[in-house]
């Protein structure tokens, strides 16, 4: 895979692959979706989010404005797709039976599925110096535009609300109470932990193992600082 051919997706969501039993309507849909975001994601990273219209980009795409609207409610949510695959992965995660489930464990398990994901990805581009300066662009891009670090807010209070109630329904507790409130405020504190550590170690000169191994270390230590006081929450016993 060449730097021209940079798969966008996979710096703003895990990948998914193809739905079993997709039909052929459901997979051109996913397949236009997919192709209007990353095409949005390399506009906006070029020239800049307020610089592109979304009628540029139904132009690029060979579509009209609506139809552009039809798939993203929003011209931010374009390129901030994760809520839906980061949600469905935290529910395998933390509907684990086993008897020592630590919601800990089960939010480390699905970042580290999502950091295979960007190695992978990163493995497999001829270029890794220019792959890893376009994930820097990519997280510069979100920084620096006022109205994607909003809907970054109100992503991550959707996905907080999501897990409290996993983490409710797994305990017996009512989604509101402080418990499952700040178990699922502080696991989703762990996705812009890896975020930033990406950007620190993807600097062109380590291997996608060298950058796996590095990230997994800056995750895990911020994971074992809340680690503690949250094992006991979720255990059979837990009241």
């Amino acid at each position: 895979m060449s730097r021209g051919t940079v798969n966008w997706t996979v710096l703003r969501a895990p990948a998914a692959g193809e739905p079993e039993g997709e039909g052929l309507r459901e997979r051109k849909k996913r397949l236009m979706r997919q192709q209007l975001s990353d095409a949005a994601t390399r506009m906006f990273v070029e020239r800049g989010f307020d610089a592109v219209r979304v009628a540029e980009i139904a132009e690029a795409c060979g579509v009209s404005e609506k139809t552009v609207f039809n798939y993203f409610p929003t011209k931010e949510s374009l390129i901030l797709d994760l809520p839906q695959a980061t949600a469905a992965s935290l529910e395998v995660a933390l509907s684990d039976p086993a008897p020592d489930f630590s919601p800990v464990a089960a939010a480390l398990r699905v970042l580290a599925d999502e950091l295979a994901s960007v190695t992978s990805w990163l493995a497999a581009q001829d270029d890794r110096a220019g792959a890893a300066a376009d994930f820097r662009r990519f997280g510069a891009l979100i920084h620096s535009t006022p109205s994607l670090r909003a809907q970054q807010r109100e992503i991550r209070d959707e996905l907080v609300a999501v897990t409290a109630g996993l983490l409710a329904r797994r305990t017996g507790a009512e989604p509101g109470e402080p418990e499952p409130q700040i178990t699922a405020t502080a696991l989703l504190g762990l996705w812009p932990v890896q975020f930033r550590s990406l950007g620190r170690h993807l600097d062109g000169t380590r291997t996608p193992g060298q950058v796996r191994d590095a990230v997994t270390v800056d995750v895990h230590r911020a994971a074992n600082l809340i680690d503690a006081g949250l094992r006991t929450f979720g255990a059979p016993d837990a009241g």
